[in-house]
């Protein structure tokens, strides 16, 4: 799992900011946003413009790096406006098997990798420094990859082979490594491959209504399942919408999804947004043969109720224990105890900390402690 990510010179980040999800406190309540000693569900805070989205664009700049797949989300712009440094840092530590990981590096651009270096269990193994010429492979026995032909790596980073597309990074040493040399199973870097490919980015949004009709049709299919069709009126029941589907299949062969009345009624024309937006988890997240490792849920309850809001985090504990999932809300009814504790309940502020409600007062927060209360009455201002 992600144990540590730090973050430095990203759009509105200038100074270093850095989440350490096993920094919890001794709580014996909520216990189920904690997994395997470290937070797995984290709930944001944060006014409008303080960078919830930005955070959420750096968390899965990994994703991006080690996959060499775009991202449908606004990256445009990397560095702070603001700073003189040349290059934006990044840098995560994941914890397997009671080993631990950290990969860092810097980059320019979007396109443009400057520096990367892994360290394992407190051992560098590599470093290559593309802005200098500058490679050490120092301990790739480490890690049982001696093998990796070392050379034929860097005659492709000169002569641009590593990528067919101008708009991907340069191919990181780790990418090429997973991808070209025989690592065991068992390999920390195959878990940490297999974790960053896991990782998911979402908006919540009504896009769903918006989108080609055969990509509705791909969803459809997968409602053909009476199995899977039970499995989704369940999920909108689990979350206050008391409704009966039904799927047809029209005239001119085409699929049709309806809420069951004694006269049909389409589905996606007549659903409310909030109900829309729960289709766009359903089908990003529910209806994935795999599950993820990794979710950042941007603004997840824009379209929702509160009572809504708090069964779909009730559900995410329920369905993802131990996937660690980072929401972000305005919603101050979520500030509670009952749901969530204070070190997974953070205020990410104007000038780009993040803190947790445990460290934002010098009181000793309990479990009859009202958090929303305490919030709105400034307890914590200095710290947005």
């Amino acid at each position: 799992m992600l144990k540590k990510f730090t973050l430095r010179n990203y759009k509105n980040f200038k100074d270093e900011i850095s989440i350490d999800f096993h920094n919890i406190a001794g709580y014996q309540f909520s216990s189920d946003c904690i997994s395997d000693g470290a937070i797995s569900k984290m709930l944001i805070y944060g006014r409008n413009a303080t960078g919830k989205t930005n955070l959420g664009t750096a968390f899965m700049d990994i994703y991006r790096l080690m996959t060499g797949r775009p991202m449908s989300i606004r990256d445009e712009i990397l560095l702070n406006a603001d700073s003189k440094e040349d290059s934006a840092f990044f840098s995560y530590t994941f914890q397997f098997m009671g080993r631990e990981l950290n990969y860092k590096y810097f980059r320019s651009s979007n396109w443009e990798l400057q520096y990367e270096e892994l360290i394992i269990d407190s051992t560098v193994i590599f470093k290559c420094d593309f802005a200098e010429g500058s490679y050490d492979f120092m301990n790739l026995e480490y890690i049982e990859a001696e093998t990796a032909i070392t050379d034929r790596y860097l005659q492709s980073i000169k002569t641009g082979e590593e990528s067919e597309d101008d708009n991907e990074v340069k191919l990181p040493f780790l990418r090429w490594v997973i991808n070209n040399v025989a690592l065991k199973s068992d390999s920390i870097l195959i878990k940490m491959a297999d974790y960053v490919q896991r990782m998911i980015w979402i908006t919540v949004s009504i896009s769903m209504l918006h989108y080609p009709r055969k990509i509705n049709d791909s969803f459809y299919e997968l409602l053909e399942n009476p199995e899977k069709l039970k499995d989704f009126e369940e999920f909108l029941n689990a979350m206050g919408i008391e409704c009966s589907l039904v799927l047809k299949k029209l005239p001119d062969g085409q699929r049709e999804l309806y809420f069951a009345h004694e006269k049909l009624i389409p589905f996606f024309q007549n659903a409310s947004s909030g109900t829309l937006a729960l289709v766009t988890l359903y089908r990003r997240l529910v209806s994935r043969v795999w599950e993820a490792s990794f979710i950042y849920l941007d603004e997840f309850d824009a379209f929702y109720h509160y009572e809504m809001a708090e069964n779909l985090i009730r559900f995410f504990k329920i369905k993802y224990p131990k996937c660690q999932i980072i929401m972000t809300s305005h919603n101050t009814n979520l500030m509670t105890n009952r749901l969530m504790r204070p070190d997974c309940l953070f205020i990410l502020s104007r000038i780009g900390t993040l803190t947790s409600l445990c460290n934002a007062t010098p009181r000793e927060l309990r479990e009859g402690h009202n958090l929303e209360k305490m919030y709105i009455s400034g307890e914590f201002e200095q710290y947005e």
